[in-house]
């Protein structure tokens, strides 16, 4: 990894969060994560986060059922502020400093999102967790880690899925899928691999941010990320 200001991103999508259910939060599942962030941050990585709300509620689903895109969009930020801060608790359950900010002012709830505050909180050791999005409604929550990552000069921005890596097709389905450990931003975009919005990884290429893919259900993967170790796939120029 990178080592120039020591700051990261990790992005999680909210279906990982499900565990084995269905839809919802599984427990243990979140506070196994919560635990693995604690122990990377001990090694004296600071660490903020972004989670997503597919587990409780995508806009696009919600459109394509009749309801107004938009007001799916708002529905699915305030999803994630329900994961922010569950994990929050689970994160200060575990001995963790943390702070949750939203992009959609709620100070009854938590912070609202400030980048000097948050590169405060950072700079004394607590994670922080971005909240709701980018606050407007038609970018996702990957646009919002890659927004986030570089505003706050972060060497790296970790995709935590539920696959290791990126494939040339989704591997659940095609089994015969090639796997890439390497590939340029330009990759993505010109053969269309569904890692991420293209929104997103043009911001992670303009802010010369790395995007790295790994399966976060995989137990110890993201401090292995952080160490240079196990399976991954690392996006950059």
């Amino acid at each position: 990894m990178p080592d120039r200001s020591g700051r990261l991103l990790l992005k999680i999508s909210g279906e990982v969060l499900m565990g084995g259910e269905p839809f919802g939060i599984d427990v243990p599942t979140m506070n196994r994560i919560a635990a693995e962030v604690g122990e990377t941050t001990r090694t004296g990585v600071k660490l903020a986060l972004v989670i997503g709300g597919g587990n409780l509620l995508r806009g696009v689903t919600a459109a394509a059922q009749g309801m107004h895109r938009v007001t799916g969009d708002y529905m699915g930020m305030l999803a994630t502020v329900m994961n922010a801060l569950a994990f929050d608790s689970a994160l200060k359950a575990n001995g963790v400093d943390s702070r949750v900010q939203s992009a959609i002012p709620m100070p009854s709830i938590c912070e609202s999102y400030s980048r000097d505050s948050a590169l405060r909180h950072m700079a004394k050791g607590r994670v922080v967790i971005f909240a709701a999005g980018t606050g407007s409604p038609f970018f996702t929550t990957d646009t919002a880690a890659a927004l986030r990552a570089a505003e706050i000069g972060c060497d790296g921005l970790l995709k935590g899925t539920s696959v290791d890596g990126v494939y040339s097709a989704d591997p659940k389905e095609q089994p015969a899928a090639r796997r890439y450990d390497r590939l340029t931003y330009g990759d993505i975009l010109t053969q269309d691999l569904k890692i991420m919005d293209l929104t997103a990884i043009t911001l992670a290429r303009n802010s010369g941010i790395p995007v790295i893919v790994f399966s976060i259900r995989t137990p110890g993967a993201l401090l292995g990320v952080v160490k240079n170790q196990g399976r991954f796939t690392v996006i950059g120029a």
